[in-house]
């Protein structure tokens, strides 16, 4: 059995699983979760449903749920019960999370027939962190009425690429050739179909990088687009920038409020944002796009402010980069539109995984190759493309590490408060070193840009109109 023991005031086992595991005469060891424990031994439980009925799926942790596999073993096309009607059915037993119990649901259940393998397995008690330890036979008594399978793919044969970027352009062309050939089955044309960068985009490039540009030119440009113009005096004017007075131009707005650096990089992260529509289809339970967006770019923001005075990056393009570090997804939804719900599907399925493993099964890229990859294709700063690139990688030291090393703290803080998607990921010391900030000084600007969250919103929402 496990050596972790239970540490006092931690939270029990709920009682509606005390009483059900009690009735089936199974033991059972109560387990703080942590990352040190196997991932083969974690039980993944996902509620899945279609016509037919509501369906349990068991899988180890170490595995990703493949759909296709399902669909093939049993000829249904299953998906994710809608969220709202998960939480329904476990706060009518006042569970958080869904426990590996098929008796709970009564639903038919499968199972991924290597987690017999394990000498014992860990099951969410439906508490989060606290797991339950059932010994092997006690775990197969558990699955007397569930029929065993092979469907799950392990995650040591799936290598996202977070470190080789450069195989990224090889391997952005094979994924789109092998999708294109199975999808269509015809010649892929030599160049992806990647829309041309929107001319306000290009001319606030061009402004970026005059060391001699004046508040005039940006004005003049911002002007030349009224729905961006309409953009920037309303952010002028909300409550998260508390200017004085009414705001009544576009110069007012810069001058007296926003200034510079700040507009140039908000316009340009609105303008691209403008070249590629959001997707229709999304994960269910996932932060809407441009609300993570600008929660990110608050976040680095305030870490840049945070950082040694010697040590700090552009600020103007650390926040452009928390604004556009998810580009990839709308790139993704953009190449590949009817694999995209597919990896929706697969990501709804697979709550315990990083987005890159899905999308590295399914398509053989990452969307942070392919916004990367779009960045410098635009002929945008390197510094950005980097920041895409590696914001997945904590332990990235190459060139601007700055850049991505603050895009990865500040996905993982937000993530930690239950903004983002995906697991929860620790925050190793030496990313903090790297950055020159204790991990309070990063806790506290977190901290400090949610007691904004209501005003936050309020801005991605005026994102979202546009």
């Amino acid at each position: 059995m496990t050596e972790v023991a239970l540490a006092p005031a931690t939270p029990h086992t709920p009682s509606v699983i005390r009483l059900l595991l009690g009735k089936l005469a199974i033991s059972y060891t109560e387990v703080l979760d942590h990352p040190g424990l196997p991932a083969a031994r974690k039980v993944q439980a996902v509620l899945l449903d279609d016509a037919v009925g509501v369906l349990m799926v068991l899988f180890p942790q170490s595995q990703l749920l493949d759909l296709n596999r399902l669909c093939e073993l049993t000829g249904r096309r299953l998906t994710a019960v809608p969220q709202d009607r998960l939480e329904r059915m476990l706060g009518k037993h006042n569970l958080s999370l869904l426990p590996g119990l098929p008796s709970l649901t009564s639903s038919p259940c499968l199972y991924e027939e290597s987690l017999l393998r394990e000498p014992s397995l860990l099951i969410n008690s439906g508490e989060p962190e606290l797991l339950l330890e059932v010994s092997r036979e006690d775990f197969k008594n558990l699955l007397n009425k569930a029929s065993a399978a092979h469907f799950g793919e392990a995650l040591n044969a799936i290598r996202p690429n977070l470190d080789r970027p450069h195989d990224d352009r090889e391997e952005i062309t094979q994924a789109v050739q092998a999708f294109t050939a199975r999808r269509i089955q015809q010649r892929l044309e030599e160049t992806i179909e990647i829309p041309p960068l929107a001319e306000t985009a290009q001319k606030i490039i061009k402004l970026r990088v005059d060391p001699n540009a004046t508040i005039d030119d940006i004005t003049g440009v911002v002007e030349t687009d009224p729905a961006l113009a309409a953009q920037v005096v309303s952010w002028a004017a909300s409550p998260y920038y508390a200017s004085p007075g009414k705001i009544r131009s576009v110069e007012d707005a810069i001058v007296r409020v926003l200034g510079f650096d700040l507009v140039i990089n908000l316009a340009l992260g609105l303008a691209l944002g403008k070249t590629l529509s959001l997707p229709k289809d999304h994960p269910q339970h996932t932060t809407p796009y441009w609300q993570q967006s600008i929660y990110t770019a608050a976040v680095i923001e305030g870490l840049t402010r945070a950082m040694p005075r010697a040590q700090r990056p552009e600020a103007g393009l650390t926040y452009l980069a928390g604004l556009l570090h998810n580009f990839g997804y709308l790139l993704l939804a953009h190449v590949f539109p009817p694999h995209f719900s597919l990896i929706c599907r697969h990501l709804e399925v697979n709550p315990h995984l990083c987005h890159s493993y899905v999308e590295q099964h399914l398509l053989g890229i990452s969307r942070e190759q392919i916004g990367a990859w779009l960045m410098r294709y635009w002929d945008m700063p390197e510094e950005l493309s980097t920041a895409l690139r590696f914001q997945h990688d904590p332990g990235y030291d190459g060139d601007y590490a700055a850049y991505p090393n603050l895009v990865c703290l500040a996905v993982r803080l937000l993530r930690s408060r239950g903004i983002g998607s995906g697991p929860e990921e620790e925050i190793p010391d030496a990313l903090l070193e790297r950055l020159g900030m204790s991990r309070d000084k990063a806790e506290d600007v977190v901290g400090k840009v949610l007691e904004a969250e209501v005003m936050l919103r309020e801005l991605a929402s005026q994102f979202s109109q546009h």
